[in-house]
């Protein structure tokens, strides 16, 4: 059984900026939804881990955070976190949307 290394890092990636965006800014919202996101993709690469097939719930949070941080790059033009966040959920989404295929 292989782990999906990637997916959890992901998921660290995720609450860690949630927690950051909290801290510095006090943004309660950017916790709720790091801690939200991040526990989705942590349960979605251990669902991965069990069985390479199941990606479901992995491409669906990406693609959701792609979607929602790109909108905020595009908006902002601040690579820090939205670009970022951007430039990992686009190659998450590509690598489980490549696995489903």
């Amino acid at each position: 059984m292989s782990q999906d290394f990637a997916g959890y890092a992901y998921a660290i990636v995720i609450i860690v900026g949630g927690l950051i965006g909290f801290i510095k800014a006090g943004s309660v919202a950017s916790l709720l939804s790091g801690v939200t996101f991040g526990g989705v993709m942590a349960y979605s690469a251990t669902r991965v881990s069990e069985n390479p097939q199941d990606v479901y719930w992995a491409l669906i949070t990406s693609v959701s955070l792609l979607t929602l941080m790109g909108y905020r790059f595009s908006q902002s033009k601040k690579f820090m976190p939205a670009g970022l966040v951007s430039i990992l959920s686009l190659i998450m989404s590509v690598r489980y949307g490549a696995t489903l295929l």
